[in-house]
């Protein structure tokens, strides 16, 4: 719901649980009124006489400092008085940047906004456009807000016009700017790093800024485009909370500054560090979407508005609510080292155990026994593999299985043909030694004629080989921030202009073949993002495939992000990044809260390993839909007990499923309860384990006692509402 007080020059925003409330006040500024908990139109009135006029300069007092630093705005200018963060930062001709943005109009329309290039959210909702001029230049800058009636999700984000004939530079543009009113809140990074990504850490908010951000040129390991401020101790479910989640895959940054009268401004979007873009007359730039999600029953409302919201409006539809494949990947089994009759043999070994996708990982193309050779060279390397990929899709399907696919192609290695051919393809200035990451360099994919020539190659392997399934990894971060085909005065569009490319391959890929299921990876988890997920159903969560670690970087993504995009895997023991030794049984159960797949050698599986595994393959079919559609909640914070625990509740709250584990044991724990959630009070509910029924009231107020567990053991439950 959108709603314009012409009378008060207000504007009133509403979605399933929350308020966004905004003015043009005397002075023509747009004013933000407030953002939370739902108020009464009738209340307009009070907010502008006791909220804007108190933080608001006035109008004979225009150019007097120091008064605009005291004005929660929709869009922060730089200098002339504002001396918190600015919005945007526009630079004209003469070389000053000073700003002052003031209302010229608005619309309103139906569906939600575009971004040329840029991904976003699908369809519904209503629109908001607010166009602000600057006092000092020709530059406009469009603020676009939707709302959907049925979430608490807001969207945000910013054109920026040039409506002159002079060029101008933008030396920061951010998404979205947000007031918060005076609280202590708490202030939520999801940081990392390889194998132990999305890790939660609560930190107050002090004054001055605090930024979370990546300058990596993708969204990262380190930190995750997503924060949650939250008013007072967080808690999963009590206590208001702010989410602010980018949709963007790049560079970024997101800041909070506590400001000496009490509010706290939070920003964000494309990294300003380095960034310089030069916008012609006549022209416009588009930044990312960003996704504002406000909760006042704590953290755990607030994951699953933004799980719906992604499940709902961001992930193609195509595939967001359909079965997802359950695959065998053959990088822990072999590595490099494989031939046509070793990848036989896997997919021999997984016909009979349920599994429906074999993924041929890295090593299947080019000159590639190792990662120091071949990236860039996408044709099947046919004295490895005898008779191609043909022969390995015709065993695939005389199998009943399907074939998948590893790609990396935002990648190049220097011993190449393509290298050698084209060594200005490479991110970095020719004749400048570069830095080198996993033996790879990046290709500059700010050049169309790189990414034409990437999707070309792509293409032809999927089509002429019967591809079903993708996995795109990128295994190294940016250091060249350069390409040889951008003039000096515009390398600062340089990572924008990269990860638009990206967009664009991953676009283009999905409109030609829209059959094709393509998992996202980025050395695991480091660009699991909203972006990604517009054109990924799923992302690799993590190389980290340990049960004990995988219970916390799962934990973490959920803060954000649906279980139905975690590819999670069963991988050997002991295990390949951590070492340790985990049951069977709790590797299955960790990786049935997610996207389920295997990661091992199925050959040297002993037989009642193999018929673990088929059975964990039929007990995870049971609960596939709960994955793809039911709402998660977090029971018992692994980062803070001795135990983990989440439960998966059906939207119609007639089925659960719940996976807990123990992590470390201690004495006298035996009688321990766990208090669940999310069932409805007024039905009895059957545990299918155990037998025992109870209302759903009792079962979440008094809970059940927890099994008698080793170390790493774990246990399922299935619940079912009694008829």
């Amino acid at each position: 719901m959108i709603l314009y007080d012409k009378q008060n020059r207000a504007f009133v925003l509403g979605g399933k649980n929350y308020s966004y409330i905004m003015h043009v006040n005397d002075c023509g500024f747009l004013q933000n009124l407030h953002y939370g908990s739902k108020t009464e139109i009738g209340d307009l009135g009070y907010l502008i006489s006791h909220i804007g006029s108190k933080y608001a300069p006035v109008k004979s007092d225009l150019n007097m400092d120091c008064l605009f630093d005291v004005m929660p705005s929709e869009c922060g200018s730089y200098g002339r008085g504002d001396f918190r963060e600015p919005t945007v930062v526009i630079e004209r001709a003469d070389g000053a940047s000073m700003s002052r943005l003031r209302y010229v109009s608005h619309k309103i329309t139906n569906g939600v906004y575009n971004i040329p290039g840029l991904p976003h959210a699908r369809s519904g909702g209503q629109t908001l456009e607010i166009t602000l001029k600057d006092d000092f230049s020709p530059v406009e800058v469009v603020l676009k807000y939707t709302v959907w009636d049925e979430y608490d999700v807001l969207s945000r984000a910013t054109e920026i016009r040039n409506a002159g004939k002079e060029s101008v530079k933008l030396n920061k543009a951010f998404s979205f700017c947000a007031e918060l009113p005076e609280a202590d809140y708490k202030m939520l990074r999801l940081h990392g790093s390889w194998a132990m990504e999305r890790m939660p850490e609560w930190n107050s908010v002090a004054h001055g800024v605090a930024r979370i951000q990546s300058l990596r040129g993708a969204s990262s390991h380190q930190m995750n485009p997503l924060t949650v401020l939250f008013d007072g101790e967080p808690s999963e479910r009590t206590g208001e909370c702010y989410g602010f989640m980018l949709v963007y895959s790049g560079s970024f940054a997101i800041t909070a500054e506590k400001t000496y009268f009490g509010y706290t401004r939070v920003q964000g979007g494309i990294n300003d560090i380095g960034f310089r873009w030069e916008l012609g007359g006549g022209e416009s730039f588009y930044t990312p979407q960003a996704l504002l999600c406000y909760s006042e029953q704590g953290m755990g409302e607030l994951s699953r508005a933004y799980s719906d919201f992604l499940r709902e409006r961001i992930i193609d539809p195509t595939f967001v609510k359909k079965r997802r494949p359950i695959v065998i990947n053959n990088w822990e089994a072999t590595y490099f080292d494989f031939d046509t009759e070793k990848l036989k043999s896997i997919i021999d070994a997984a016909a009979p155990l349920g599994i429906d996708t074999f993924v041929l990982d890295d090593g299947w193309f080019g000159k590639r026994d190792g990662d120091t050779s071949g990236l860039g060279d996408w044709f099947v390397n046919e004295k490895k593999l005898k008779g191609g990929l043909k022969a390995t899709a015709e065993h695939c399907g005389k199998r009943g299985l399907k074939l998948g696919l590893w790609f990396e192609p935002e990648m190049i290695s220097e011993d190449s043909d393509l290298y050698r051919a084209h060594p200005d393809w490479a991110a970095g200035k020719l004749g400048q030694e570069p830095v080198r990451s996993r033996n790879q360099l990046v290709l500059d994919f700010t050049r169309k004629d790189v990414v034409d020539y990437i999707f070309g190659v792509m293409s032809d392997v999927i089509k002429n080989n019967g591809i079903s399934y993708v996995k795109w990894d990128m295994n190294r971060p940016m250091t060249e921030f350069y390409s040889n085909t951008l003039s000096a005065d515009r390398q600062g569009e340089f990572a924008h202009r990269y990860i638009l490319g990206v967009y664009s391959l991953a676009e283009r890929l999905t409109a030609a073949f829209p059959d094709l299921f393509m998992e996202g990876c980025a050395g695991g988890g480091g660009r699991f993002d909203a972006g990604m997920l517009y054109y990924f159903p799923q992302f690799w969560t993590s190389d980290d495939t340990d049960a004990f670690q995988r219970a916390l970087i799962q934990w973490g993504t959920s803060v954000g992000y649906p279980v139905s995009a975690m590819s999670c895997h069963v991988s050997v023991c002991p295990n390949h990044q951590t070492g340790r030794t985990t049951p069977l049984s709790t590797r299955g159960n960790i990786a049935s809260l997610g996207a389920f797949g295997y990661e091992l050698d199925l050959t040297k599986l002993s037989d009642e390993e193999k018929r673990d595994i088929k059975r964990q393959i039929l007990d995870y079919k049971r609960i596939d839909a709960l994955v793809l559609n039911g709402d998660l909640y977090r029971l018992i914070d692994p980062f803070g007990d001795k135990w983990f625990a989440e439960m998966i509740v059906s939207k119609d709250k007639t089925e659960a499923y719940v996976v807990g584990e123990r992590l470390r044991g201690v004495p006298n724990d035996i009688t321990r309860r766990i208090k669940l959630d999310g069932l409805d009070p007024d039905r009895n509910y059957t545990v299918e384990e155990s037998g025992v029924t109870a209302s759903g009231k009792s079962l979440m107020r008094i809970g059940l006692v927890l099994p008698s567990l080793a170390d790493y053991e774990s246990f399922a439950w299935h619940l079912k509402a009694v008829k």
